[in-house]
């Protein structure tokens, strides 16, 4: 079974949104958390995805990493590189999105990318190179107080201008172009590739708009977006005869013990989603000034929630206002503040895989990468989809692991409800 599709993830939810997306277009996928070691050969796996965690990386350590990524999934077979970030898009003018994608065309001897951030079951969708968010702008919404990658400008092609350096090289393929279909957008990337053009950002409203664009990618040898441009790919494999329909997602094992929520995000989402669970549940947060502090301690918090999920879910979290969140980083530093959550969540999820759990949901791209991180979990098989974006995932590696790993900005307000309610 050749390896199709090779995709390099800048965090590990964004990652796992993208193996969902895959695997519900038929395709056989495996999500690795970070790279693995240059000995490992997969098998029997059309698609894998390298969950890295260089979002918020200093650029420099960002391109290596994926690069690296790159050549072991070339090492693999992969026919096409694909680049996932977030649907909103997630970065600073300095980058990282832009310098990552401008390494990866070298690396591939590619001329041309396109970058579609557009997940319209999730309220993102681009009209004439901006980004929206439901019916706002994305320097409108709540992304506009994001602790680490504030989005001040909604304007794709100006802010991907300012990371690559040169905003000759950027263009747009518009909604007119997009709208009459595969064709269209296909001829419009050959004539941009004549040119200086070498950054495409393409506009997308609906999921009718995702597959064509997808589609049309076929020859490219990097394509870079968030999931949903994804949907378009695995037909293209198809009909080469390249790629069979496959049985999908795999079932959930039935584990014992309880559930555990760690939630580290502080998006609007997940506020609304913790204190909906908060409310019904029993929780505990954790302020980074106090964790700055040496407190609390870590290996009671781990007891009591092993000991409480056996009678019913519980929930951590670090989840904040904007306010907190703006008055903690004030005294310790953005980074060092995001640092000690991270820390806090990855010593908790350890301490509570040592007690015997074994189902863990998670809120939160770096929280997750911590998590993956501290429970040493080397790769994932996706699961049933709990909301557009967020798969259960079965860890494959001994103890076995129910993973759901969610970005901050996905799900509906019942969406922890929903997970626990899914589990056998």
């Amino acid at each position: 079974m050749p390896l199709l599709i090779g995709a390099i993830g800048d965090d590990v939810t964004g990652s796992t949104d993208l193996a969902l997306m895959l695997s519900k277009h038929g395709m056989s996928v495996v999500q690795t958390i970070g790279l693995p070691p240059p000995d490992v050969v997969l098998s029997n796996v059309q698609a894998v995805v390298v969950a890295l965690k260089s979002r918020t990386a200093p650029v420099d350590q960002a391109v290596a990493a994926s690069l690296a990524a790159c050549d072991w999934l070339l090492g693999q077979g992969a026919r096409q590189i694909f680049f996932k970030y977030c649907s909103t898009f997630d970065s600073t003018e300095k980058g990282n999105i832009g310098p990552v994608a401008e390494a990866l065309l070298e690396r591939l001897d590619a001329g041309i990318t396109i970058y579609c951030p557009a997940f319209p079951e999730n309220g993102r969708t681009v009209y004439n190179g901006h980004l929206f968010v439901g019916g706002d702008l994305l320097s409108d919404s709540s992304m506009r107080y994001h602790p680490l990658t504030p989005m001040i400008d909604s304007n794709l092609v100006r802010f991907l201008g300012k990371q690559v350096g040169n905003p000759q090289t950027v263009a747009l393929i518009d909604y007119a172009t997009v709208d009459r279909g595969t064709a269209a957008i296909r001829s419009r990337l050959s004539e941009l590739a004549g040119g200086k053009c070498r950054h495409v950002v393409v506009d997308a409203l609906t999921n009718r708009h995702l597959v064509a664009i997808g589609e049309a990618c076929a020859n490219l040898k990097l394509v870079t977006g968030g999931s949903g441009v994804a949907m378009g790919l695995p037909s293209n494999f198809r009909r080469s005869g390249l790629l069979a329909d496959s049985a999908g997602a795999a079932g959930l094992p039935r584990l014992p013990g309880g559930v555990v929520v760690l939630a580290g995000s502080c998006s609007a989402a997940t506020r609304r989603q913790v204190g909906r669970m908060s409310a019904s549940f029993p929780s505990v947060r954790l302020d980074p000034l106090e964790l700055a502090a040496g407190g609390p301690r870590l290996e009671a918090i781990a007891r009591w929630a092993a000991a409480r999920a056996d009678a019913g879910p519980v929930l951590v979290y670090s989840t904040a206002e904007p306010e907190q969140v703006a008055g903690a980083q004030a005294q310790l530093g953005r980074e060092a503040a995001g640092h000690f959550v991270e820390q806090a969540m990855g010593e908790l999820a350890q301490r509570l895989g040592q007690a015997g759990v074994r189902k863990l949901i998670v809120a939160g791209g770096e929280t997750s990468g911590a998590v993956m991180a501290a429970l040493k979990v080397r790769s994932l098989r996706i699961g049933p989809e709990i909301a557009p974006g967020v798969p259960w995932t079965m860890t494959e590696e001994e103890p076995r692991l129910c993973l759901a790993l969610k970005s901050g900005n996905f799900g509906d307000d019942d969406f922890f409800e929903k997970a626990i309610r899914m589990l056998p």
